[in-house]
């Protein structure tokens, strides 16, 4: 089994990074690069790793910005490629960063659960069989 994760309102703060809608709408990849993760990393990597020994499999699927150039929506796969690894090395197996609007049952490669902070992304998920937060790995202990 899979478990997907979004970034933006889900395990990466881009709505508390200061001026991120201006910098959206101006192109600029700052609040991608810049925003704090909304977990706590430490412990969301070792229940990572210890269900990764398990056979699991942790996924990204993120959106670019809704709106923007083709070279824009490059730069902003670039930038939250660098976020992942710098905030959870070594933890996903795929990340990917697509189109906004894109269903991301579309790019799952199975249908396992998703973590994601907008619910029309959970509600169109495999009947519902997602997350609004990591509820499921705070509730575990390591």
């Amino acid at each position: 089994m899979t478990f997907y994760f979004d970034m933006d309102g889900t395990i990466a703060d881009l709505y508390g990074v200061d001026g991120w809608l201006s910098d959206l709408e101006n192109e600029r990849v700052r609040p991608y690069a810049e925003a704090r993760p909304l977990v706590d990393c430490e412990r969301l990597i070792k229940a990572i790793l210890a269900l990764k020994a398990e056979g699991y499999r942790f996924s990204i699927i993120s959106w670019t910005s809704k709106t923007g150039s083709a070279e824009y929506r490059k730069e902003i796969r670039k930038a939250k490629v660098e976020w992942i690894k710098k905030y959870f090395p070594n933890c996903f197996d795929e990340i990917h960063v697509v189109k906004y609007g894109t269903p991301k049952h579309w790019i799952a490669k199975d249908k396992g659960i998703l973590f994601d902070d907008e619910e029309k992304n959970r509600t169109s998920w495999n009947k519902g069989r997602s997350y609004k937060e990591t509820q499921i790995f705070t509730q575990l202990e390591w």
